[in-house]
Parts: C-alpha cells; structure tokens; sequence
C-alpha cells in the first residue's frame, strides 16, 4: 500500500501556526514521525492566502525535504504559481496533488504535470461537482485520462481518486466509491487508486472502527494507495493484513517483517 502522509496540511491548527511562526522544528519532526510510520508520500499543503501560499509553500518543501530527503512529496494546492513554486524547489520530482474536471485545474495543473512529467491524483469531479453514481465519475476520469495521455503522461504515474463521501450523507456512499474502483480498474489497470480514507467516517462516532473497515473493502476493490494518518497503528496493520488476505504481500513477507520490526502489532513497550 502506498501511504500519502496527511498531516503537513494548513488547515490544522497547530501546522497553521507552525507556518505562522516558520516553527522548521516541529514541521521536520511531522515529516519524519510520518515517514518513519510507513509514508512513502508526504501531502504539502499550505493552505494559506493566495499571495502568501507560494512562499509558505516553498518553505515548507524546504524543510520536509531537509528532514525526511528520501520521502516523495505530494504539492497540494489548486494555485498554478504555488505548484510551480513547489516543483522548482523539490530535490526530486513530485507528485501533484490534484487535477479535477474544473476548467480551472485543467488549465493550471495540468500543463504543469506534463511539462515536468510528475505523479498526479486525479479527481473525479468536474465543474458541476461530485457525480452520484459511479458512471458519472468515471466518464470524468475517462477525459481526463485521455488528457494526460496527450501531454505525455504514462497512466502509470496517475493516481486516481474516486472520491470518498461521509456515509453519514448518505449510505450507499461506501458502496458508490468501490463501485467506482472496480470499474475504473476494469478500464484502467495501469492506474494507482488513492483515496482521503478517513471521509467516509466524517459525523460519525468511532470514526477509527469505520475507517479501518472501510480500507478493507477498499483494498480488496482494489486501492493501492491511501492519503491517511501513517502514525495510526491500528490502521497501519490493518491495512498490511488486508494486503496480505487478498494475496498482494508475496510470501506473507511485508506483513511479518513489520512485525518483527514493531511496526503492526502491541508495542513491545507495552
């Protein structure tokens, strides 16, 4: 399973103030707490004011790349300067998190992500919004991908994401989004499918019980990659075991050395 680290997003509290403050201490331990939890990925997202963002972006890249250099990281942003911002000052290339059917994406983040020949999470949604059925998104996928294949690049390097709505909006939203899987990976079997996993659980109580189920079903539909919280060990070995019943761990062998390694599992502190 590939893990996009969450966490190192605006929106939160304590990371606004971090950025804020230009706190680099507390932003690097974030970046390598995630990276030593299992994220391959780590999310970057600003979320601050227009004419602000490209620069906290920057400093951001600055510092996760300083903390965790082997780590990917995923530029989160709908600004076109931002992502450019991202991208110039990464070490390695990134992936670009995201392109949608919006005119606005399409003209911004896509040339970016061709010209540069980055990952990029696809979202299946357009400027009339989330599509109910899972026909509807993935016909928006479907354009979207024959875009990329114009400009160049290999469906290898998309990470579509079939968008995960709050089951308390509705309860044929779990069956919607893994419906949406199957169908896509019928149509698309090169393609990586990612997700904001915990969505499904939002207003809800014990939000961690579903969302662990919901990366069961997820798996077996087929995902391969999730934009999670990696320091969640339950989760985490979860995740590595559903991997492990639908035969995607060869030989058992991720999911034991995890184990022995103290990743899955009680704490050996414990």
């Amino acid at each position: 399973m590939i893990i996009i680290g969450e966490k190192i997003n605006g929106t939160r509290k304590q990371v606004a103030q971090a950025i804020r403050n230009r706190d680099a201490d507390f932003i690097r331990q974030l970046a390598q707490r995630q990276f030593e939890s299992g994220a391959s990925y780590l999310d970057i997202n600003a979320g601050t004011l227009p004419q602000r963002e490209p620069e906290d972006m920057v400093w951001l890249v600055e510092n996760v790349q300083e903390a965790v250099p082997e780590a990917v990281l995923s530029l989160d942003s709908a600004n076109k300067v931002t992502l450019q911002a991202g991208i110039e000052k990464a070490a390695k290339t990134p992936m670009l998190n995201s392109l949608s059917g919006e005119k606005f994406r399409i003209e911004g983040v896509l040339p970016l992500a061709c010209e540069f020949g980055t990952e990029l999470v696809v979202l299946a949604l357009d400027d009339n919004g989330i599509p109910k059925t899972s026909e509807g998104r993935v016909d928006i996928v479907r354009r979207l991908v024959e875009m990329t294949r114009k400009g160049g690049l290999p469906d290898e390097k998309l990470f579509v994401d079939p968008l995960v709505m709050a089951i308390s909006t509705g309860t044929e939203n779990g069956n919607i989004t893994l419906e949406t899987c199957r169908k896509l990976l019928g149509e698309f079997p090169r393609v990586h499918l990612t997700c904001g996993l915990s969505n499904i659980s939002f207003g809800m109580p014990l939000r961690p019980i579903l969302n662990q189920a919901f990366m069961v079903l997820a798996i077996h539909a087929g995902m391969d990659s999730a934009i999670v919280n990696p320091e969640e060990r339950k989760l985490r070995g979860i995740m590595m075991a559903a991997e492990t019943l639908v035969g995607k761990d060869r030989h058992c062998m991720n999911f034991n050395r995890a184990f022995r390694a103290g990743k899955i599992g009680p704490r050996m502190d414990s």
